[in-house]
């Protein structure tokens, strides 16, 4: 398993967000917004639905003054709206432009999962990025199918954590062979946008998960947004990766080893556990990391 280097530089890109945003202090979308638009550019349709995204940045997206071409979905309707306009610009000869469907994990992971494995089975010609702050953080940290194992949500009853794993979507997207499939973090920021180049000059259907942390839902200190997304790498809890035609799996980021109790004791959502949980948490993110690597050696995904 090798490191990929990812030297990329765009200190000097035109930015595509002009302040002032909605955004919270220290949101981790706000970054990933930001960083996905210096690679994305200015020729783009954008389809977004409720969300941290639509108060905080849509009337924000601007490049040289001029609106960004954005709209709105249902909630579950990001894939169907996104593979529609992709065929039919397309059908009238515009093979430039790129159409970029932008989601929350409830958008992703729960309420538009079918369209989603539906486009991807389709190969429909367009790039979906989930944005995954792990939970329903708009309205109020609702437990989502993205929620981690062990975190307390809003929706859990009092003293109890949610005894489910959270879902591996980018596997699971990844066996529908769709050409691109990855994981990045702001924290990691020239990786992200490395993925996010890499997406863009790809054809088909290709799919990003994005880890940002939310200082509201996730109960964290709003500066600490760039060490804990670099501690969930480090940590193993959340590896940066890619996966090429649904086969060739390539780690892009080798973890430091930090401890894993050093990531869950920056967030009030992870406190209470025992020393008992906190190991079977740790055997949990080391197994799934052992396989990781197992398929990474191999280079396939299963």
């Amino acid at each position: 398993m090798t490191t990929i280097e990812r030297p990329l530089k765009y200190s000097n890109v035109d930015e595509y967000m002009v302040p002032p945003t909605g955004f919270c202090a220290g949101c981790g979308l706000a970054l990933a917004l930001r960083y996905s638009l210096k690679v994305l550019g200015d020729k783009i349709v954008m389809v977004t639905t409720a969300g941290c995204t639509g108060p905080g940045s849509m009337g924000s997206i601007k490049h040289n003054g001029k609106p960004i071409d954005t709209i709105g979905s249902p909630f579950g309707n990001i894939a169907m709206f996104a593979g529609g306009i992709s065929s039919a610009l397309r059908a009238q000869g515009d093979k430039e432009t790129v159409v970029v469907g932008w989601g929350g994990d409830g958008a992703a992971f729960d309420i538009g999962f079918g369209s989603i494995s539906a486009s991807a089975e389709r190969n429909e010609d367009f790039m979906f990025i989930c944005v995954d702050n792990e939970g329903y953080q708009n309205t109020g940290n609702q437990r989502s199918s993205a929620s981690p194992w062990m975190s307390t949500n809003s929706t859990n009853p009092p003293g109890f954590s949610k005894m489910e794993y959270k879902k591996d979507i980018v596997t699971i997207l990844a066996a529908h062979r769709i050409p691109y499939a990855a994981t990045a973090t702001v924290g990691y920021p020239d990786d992200l946008m490395a993925k996010v180049k890499k997406a863009k000059e790809a054809k088909g259907f290709r799919f990003l998960r994005i880890l940002i942390p939310c200082p509201s839902g996730w109960g964290c200190a709003s500066e600490l947004t760039m060490k804990i997304s670099r501690l969930a790498v480090d940590s193993k809890i959340f590896p940066l990766y890619e996966v090429d035609n649904g086969v060739r799996l390539t780690v892009t980021h080798e973890p430091k080893g930090a401890p894993l109790s050093d990531y869950l004791s920056t967030q009030r959502r992870f406190r209470g556990l025992s020393d008992e949980m906190l190991s079977e948490f740790d055997n949990a993110v080391t197994e799934r990391w052992r396989r990781l690597k197992y398929l990474a050696a191999y280079g396939v995904q299963t």
